[in-house]
């Protein structure tokens, strides 16, 4: 069956991930890097300290500190009792239980908190989101997209995702996507749509296996560029 969400949820993860979901090299860690949906992930707040150059963009971001934690903690014991009974849809080598897989999360969702005020400050964490997106043309040198767009295929339509990665592509020179399956383990029923849009419209795209698989089957991510 998989997990079931009526709405997008705040639920981060952790830079460690990111790299290995999104197959991010050293010197893409150089670029001017734009995250989409990131929510309470500790990317941002790690890659900064390391010295990149990263905005975050997400609706999450018009609340205060306080109202993301109070809703991460409304969030937290509900995605785990999912999990606890959707244990044989995910791979339990790297990440040995749902005790530990509710402690890597905190972890990184407390990061992102620690660092959000000054993120704010500093224009990190940006309030707003697909599939419209306020930047200049140009104004990344690569987007990163994990866990929205073709995860919440329930929740959000073909014509959304479409939009959201032409959005992407005109702010970027490069978009990746991860994963290109739904909570219950299937490719999502947009991917083909959008795959013949982005040929028809000229992009230059493939989908690329990655070393990062939690859950079943969601091991690759769609890598789109401007030709």
């Amino acid at each position: 069956m998989g997990l079931t969400f009526k709405k997008i949820i705040p639920w981060g993860r952790s830079y460690e991930e990111y790299i290995a979901m999104l197959g991010l090299s050293g010197s893409d860690l150089s670029r001017r890097i734009l995250g989409c949906g990131d929510g309470p992930a500790a990317f941002n707040a790690d890659l900064t300290r390391r010295g990149g150059t990263v905005t975050s963009i997400d609706p999450l971001y018009a609340l205060r500190g306080s109202q993301i934690q109070c809703l991460i903690n409304e969030t937290y014991e509900s995605v785990l009792a999912q999990m606890y009974r959707n244990q044989s849809d995910y791979l339990w080598d790297t990440i040995g239980s749902v005790e530990e897989l509710g402690s890597l999360r905190m972890s990184a969702m407390e990061k992102f908190l620690s660092d959000y005020d000054s993120g704010k400050a500093e224009d990190r964490y940006i309030a707003g989101g697909l599939p419209l997106l306020q930047f200049d043309n140009n104004s990344f040198d690569i987007a990163l997209c994990s866990h929205f767009l073709f995860l919440y295929s329930s929740c959000l339509s073909e014509e959304f995702h479409l939009m959201a990665l032409m959005q992407m592509l005109r702010v970027s020179n490069e978009v990746r996507v991860f994963p290109l399956i739904n909570f219950d383990g299937r490719k999502s029923p947009y991917l083909g749509f959008v795959l013949s849009a982005l040929k028809r419209y000229g992009y230059a795209f493939e989908i690329r296996k990655v070393s990062y698989e939690f859950q079943k089957g969601g091991n690759e991510m769609l890598v789109i560029r401007r030709t």
